[in-house]
């Protein structure tokens, strides 16, 4: 594996035509991972790209899993290799791409709570692979757990994965597995979530979305653009509106990087612009991600999603979450129980970007002396969610525990 010569564990591929810079061979993309999702068994075959399925009547060829691409290369967000997890490096985009190799379970820890990896389902795979690292070093098993639960306090993700590995892992071997089928788990889901939403995409759709919940933020595919990536694959003509989402500024950075890749069309906002559009007409739908919801339909997600609920329903334009069941929080009865992570007021004060000189820079834009909030969510009541996309159907968030069985 190549390394940069500047940083030991990083692995650049700088923006420029030269891909071939540092190859990247990716192997170990699947794992041998057999399990049903409606009713179409899927087999992930080990060291190739293709997967093998079974295919229902119901379901056409062109519905299986076809992975995100950069730059014409399969990549996951996360994945394990050997001792190591791997780790799309977020904070570099859309500037350059980046591999950041994690050497144990608390640099994994760490890569977490920086955000150096985020988005909910990546933030529980990365925190399962954690877990897999923990068993690998012989280390105490309780306190690594600890460790990795107290990077994000915010996302359920992150607990339901570190909780199945504990309580389906006996070895280093079974937690590796454990870690591997839930990412797997993450990616079908995700697909999933493509297909139901799909029908809410028509063409000539002009859609709303706020912070990153695609492929970087759920493993591969993601939530809230699943749907408009397949319907952008099926032909379907879609325009999106992409929030910029300050103060780390994940739409902007992220959400337009990975619809470049896909060639969605799009164009940035700031965050204050949404309402403007929605009163002009110029919005058909809103779809988010979400961190945590609770059992009633109360959404927690990044800072700046309840605004734009509220302007969608005083608007009359439908607003949709979607998300993995695993973000349901089955334990948490409204969003008053949802604890909010308040992270450092440096993220307000402070703004990254790449000068004309093509330096990545860190800059002040605020006055020295002055002091900043910095909520990381909102939560969104029920009230304003026209309906919450899963990989199990599209449910009103009242419907949820009748749906889920729970």
């Amino acid at each position: 594996m190549p390394k940069s010569p500047s940083h030991n564990n990083w692995i650049l591929f700088p923006n420029s035509p030269n891909t071939e810079t540092y190859r990247f061979s990716t192997p170990h993309l699947y794992r041998r991972t057999v399990y049903q999702v409606n009713a179409a068994l899927y087999t992930f075959s080990a060291f190739s790209y293709t997967t093998s399925v079974v295919l229902s009547p119901s379901r056409p060829l062109d519905t299986v899993f076809q992975l995100m691409k950069v730059r014409g290369k399969n990549y996951r967000a996360v994945w394990m290799e050997g001792r190591d997890v791997v780790v799309i490096n977020q904070p570099l985009l859309p500037h350059r791409f980046g591999l950041l190799r994690l050497k144990n379970h608390r640099e994994t820890a760490h890569a977490i709570k920086t955000m150096i990896i985020r988005g909910a389902g990546t933030i529980g795979a990365t925190a399962a692979y954690g877990m897999a690292q923990a068993w690998l070093e012989g280390v105490d098993l309780n306190r690594a757990y600890r460790t990795i639960l107290e990077t994000r306090p915010t996302a359920a993700d992150l607990k339901h994965a570190l909780d199945r590995v504990r309580a389906r892992a006996s070895s280093a071997k079974e937690a590796v597995a454990e870690a591997e089928a839930i990412a797997d788990e993450y990616v079908a889901r995700a697909k999933r979530i493509a297909e139901v939403g799909l029908p809410l995409i028509k063409s000539g759709s002009r859609i709303l979305t706020h912070c990153n919940a695609g492929w970087l933020a759920l493993v591969d595919w993601g939530s809230a653009p699943a749907p408009i990536y397949l319907a952008h694959r099926r032909g379907r003509k879609v325009f999106v509106w992409v929030d910029e989402t300050r103060p780390r500024n994940q739409g902007a950075n992220l959400t337009s990087w990975e619809f470049l890749q896909e060639g969605v069309p799009h164009k940035i906002i700031a965050d204050n612009a949404g309402g403007f559009y929605m009163q002009r007409g110029e919005v058909d739908l809103c779809i988010v991600g979400a961190d945590r919801i609770a059992a009633n339909g109360d959404v927690a997600n990044k800072i700046g999603t309840y605004q734009k609920a509220v302007l969608a329903c005083e608007n009359g334009i439908p607003f949709y979450v979607a998300a993995p069941s695993s973000t349901i929080d089955w334990k948490c009865p409204s969003g008053a129980g949802i604890p909010i992570e308040e992270r450092d007021e440096d993220e307000v004060h402070y703004i990254s970007g790449k000068t004309t000189g093509a330096r990545l820079e860190r800059i002040r834009i605020s006055p020295a002396k002055s002091r900043a909030g910095n909520p990381a969510f909102d939560v969104t009541p029920a009230k304003y969610i026209t309906g919450i996309i899963t990989e199990q159907g599209i449910m009103k968030p009242g419907e949820l525990r009748k749906r889920f069985r729970k």
